[in-house]
């Protein structure tokens, strides 16, 4: 790089003010230079008394020299720091370029607080007596532990979202094969929609259904006799009446415990194909809903009988909603379901998504082995049950995919 014109003409002004004095030469150029130099020269080789005879030539041109040494200096330094400066500047933008932004100040300033912590560490272990050494020892043992379980901790929520993960994956497989998905058999939405049927279409869909039923003993035509039940935790208060009939039932306990009455159709053809039953028997509306009456035992007399069955199946499905944690199947979790109440027949882990379908475990602890599931609405094998399953292939059948 030049130097700037300004410091240029300063040296020159300089340089000729200090050549233009009394006794010499005034003349500047090459010419005269020559000249000076010649002179110079010539005075050189003949030394008086052994010494070098300095001419008033020689002296300003010693002072040019010096002057235009300076100027060169000064031009040099000028080109140097321009260079250091250019360098310097090629340098940083090269580590600016080279390094991740901000990466090496977050790692430098990690490493400086390790530092400095484990020299905050060792000043206070050599001030410490030994009661506060035992101190010391004993908090970095306690931090050691409580980081170990924060790690073991964060280990087993990775563990348990890739478990559920899975499992999602194989419900859905299960799902898109078989029209059932064990952890969701149906949404909540529909299974507590109180407001799903009116009483005549309930009536309605008994007629339709149970068409091919003629007689007294069709569940379409038949009454039966209610009992007032006061208003509770589970349902509201239940308005007893001398013979209702199962529409009237179905309904009036469906608002009062907040389920869907299509739930209880569903349950009701489940458990006694009470809906579409050609012919029927006195145990069919005993046991009408299943609640206390198992299929190999007699039913509980407190639940026996057809309003009993209703009403009662429909609070049971809220109690088990409002004491779900003091049963094995809970929603949000994985839960192992046997196949059969055989355990030797197996099961697997479910994740059970919803409440209404942990609720349906409750009330039907089993889930379809992949034989029921192949075998449609038909038999399966030997460790087959069919209860959750029959409940989602009527549901859907009658009302459309439950789990819309």
């Amino acid at each position: 790089m030049m130097a700037e014109p300004a410091d240029t003409t300063d040296a020159m002004e300089s340089t000729a003010a200090e050549t233009i004095k009394p006794g010499a030469s005034t003349t500047l150029g090459s010419t005269t230079n020559t000249e000076t130099n010649t002179e110079a020269s010539t005075s050189l080789s003949k030394p008086k008394s052994g010494h070098a005879v300095k001419s008033s030539a020689g002296r300003d041109c010693g002072r040019s020299t010096g002057g235009s040494g300076r100027r060169a200096g000064s031009s040099a330094q000028s080109a140097g720091r321009a260079k250091s400066s250019r360098g310097a500047s090629s340098t940083g933008s090269s580590s600016r370029a080279s390094s991740p932004r901000g990466g090496g100040r977050k790692a430098s300033s990690f490493s400086k607080t390790i530092r400095q912590l484990q020299t905050r560490y060792r000043k206070a272990w050599k001030k410490a007596n030994p009661g506060k050494r035992c101190l010391i020892v004993l908090e970095t043992m306690v931090t050691i532990i409580c980081a170990m379980a924060l790690v073991m901790g964060l280990i087993r929520v990775v563990q348990w979202r890739t478990e559920i993960a899975i499992a999602q994956y194989r419900q859905n497989q299960t799902a898109e094969k078989y029209g059932f998905n064990p952890g969701n058999i149906i949404s909540d939405g529909q299974f507590f929609n109180s407001n799903a049927m009116s009483q005549a279409e309930i009536q309605a869909f008994l007629d339709k259904e149970g068409a091919s039923c003629t007689g007294s003993q069709c569940l379409r035509v038949m009454t039966f006799d209610s009992e007032n039940e006061p208003a509770g935790s589970e349902c509201e208060a239940y308005q007893g009446a001398q013979g209702e009939t199962a529409a009237a039932i179905i309904s009036k306990s469906a608002k009062a415990c907040g389920v869907s009455p299509k739930v209880l159709l569903t349950v009701l053809q489940k458990e006694q194909h009470l809906v579409t039953a050609t012919s029927t028997t006195a145990f069919q509306f005993k046991a009408a809903m299943g609640l206390s009456c198992p299929d190999d035992a007699s039913c509980d007399p407190q639940y026996a009988g057809f309003f009993r069955q209703v009403y009662g199946a429909a609070k049971r499905y809220k109690y088990y909603l409002q004491h779900e944690d003091t049963y094995g199947y809970h929603a949000g979790s994985m839960n192992y379901i046997q196949y059969n109440p055989n355990a030797s027949c197996g099961g697997s882990q479910v994740y059970i998504e919803n409440k209404a379908t942990a609720l349906l475990y409750i009330y039907t602890p089993y889930q379809p082995n992949t034989a029921a599931l192949a075998a449609g609405a038909g038999e399966g094998d030997s460790c087959s049950a069919y209860g959750n399953r029959n409940f989602s292939i009527i549901y859907t059948g009658w009302f459309g995919n439950p789990r819309s």
